[in-house]
């Protein structure tokens, strides 16, 4: 054990390893982000508190037992460069480390207690296979190994490929997301109550689309919860 540490040790000299948030060289006992940057995470605490702002986002639109996200983002944050880099630049391990964060507060939030499936929001194959995985998935991996609940990649799906919602407007997003989604195998889910899992919270419109497809599977009731929401 001394051995590899030492060689470890060593490589780390010429190639260390980096906070993902600040680019700060990361201690020792760290891994993936410095104590700095998980301590001043800007945290929203929204799992702790009913009809908080995004909750209130989804009224009059779709049935929801409960919506949280984990932190805040703004424009030119460390943070909002976290999201970039979980999305598009390959850094899986971001949304499993995070995932876990989550979900060591939502087994302990009392609006969470009853959940037993988590579901992340799904990517069609051709998209998926092009990142080579599913921001969203490695999220809910995290999710499911801080809580033990159950992680159902499968029974809902994405039949169409769409085009990046990032540019378009709230109208739009929902035109674009609207008839994608389906429910592949509903008795997985009949009578369950679903955590649906996604990266960010904007419009809604993905979460939208996704929970009233959910929601067509006989006793099935729902509670989302994302990384980030825009500050």
């Amino acid at each position: 054990m001394k051995f590899r540490q030492i060689i470890r040790h060593f490589f780390e000299l010429f190639y260390p390893e980096l906070c993902e948030a600040c680019g700060c060289s990361l201690n020792v006992h760290e891994k993936i982000f410095c104590l700095s940057c998980l301590y001043h995470l800007p945290l929203t605490n929204y799992w702790k508190e009913a009809e908080n702002p995004v909750e209130q986002l989804f009224w009059g639109r779709v049935k929801l037992e409960h919506v949280c996200a984990l932190f805040f983002f703004g424009k030119g944050s460390r943070y909002r460069n976290l999201l970039h880099k979980l999305k598009y630049n390959g850094k899986k391990e971001i949304g499993v480390t995070l995932g876990k964060l989550l979900g060591r507060e939502l087994k302990d939030a009392p609006f969470y207690a009853s959940v037993n499936v988590i579901v992340p929001v799904p990517l069609h194959p051709k998209k998926q296979h092009k990142r080579g995985y599913n921001q969203s998935e490695q999220i809910a991996k995290g999710i499911a190994e801080a809580t033990g609940w159950e992680l159902n990649t499968t029974a809902l799906i994405r039949n169409m490929f769409t085009e990046t919602q990032t540019r378009k407007t709230k109208m739009e997003r929902w035109e674009n997301v609207a008839e994608v989604f389906s429910v592949k195998m509903p008795e997985e889910l009949k009578n369950k109550y679903v955590l649906l899992v996604d990266d960010v919270l904007t419009t809604g419109a993905t979460i939208e689309a996704c929970a009233k497809k959910l929601l067509e599977v006989e006793g099935c009731k729902i509670s989302v919860a994302t990384l980030a929401v825009a500050k």
